[in-house]
């Protein structure tokens, strides 16, 4: 069997694999793999197609791991909108009754509409608590 050929089908291995896993950990064996397939067509020796594969498949490595590192260490995702509300102090300005269907809180200077989280418990205006969700336009608190 020729030895492009034999480049050829570690190439394809390696290629297929990576698809497989989608690790990026087979890629540079299958660029190095093609790269002395190609220097064995042009009448390269086996030690230069080593060296061609070695050098190809480090040189995609020392390209590929900072672009992986910058992906592996990726910010904590910044909570905007009403996702930012939750977790947040309020007071209550209206008491809160879930069954009456009645209930203010001010959120950071804003005026929501407020349920308790327990629908039996009443809330009393003046009351600090914490805003647990956001359905809609209503905070759901509890004290």
């Amino acid at each position: 069997m020729d030895a492009w050929l034999v480049w050829l089908i570690a190439g394809v291995f390696a290629a297929v694999g990576e698809i497989l896993t989608a690790g990026f950990f087979l890629a540079p064996f299958a660029v190095g793999a093609f790269g002395a397939m190609l220097a064995d067509l042009v009448g390269a020796g086996a030690a230069l197609q080593l060296i061609v594969f070695a050098v190809l498949t480090l040189a995609c490595f020392g390209l590929v791991r900072p672009i992986a590192k910058r992906h592996l260490y990726t910010p904590p995702r910044i909570r905007t909108g009403t996702a930012a509300l939750v977790g947040r102090n309020a007071i209550v300005l209206e008491r809160i009754a879930n069954d009456e269907s009645v209930g203010a809180v001010r959120i950071d200077g804003e005026v929501w509409t407020a349920r308790s989280l327990d629908d039996d418990q009443e809330i009393a205006a003046g009351t600090k608590v914490q805003v647990v969700e956001i359905r809609g336009a209503t905070a759901l608190v509890t004290p």
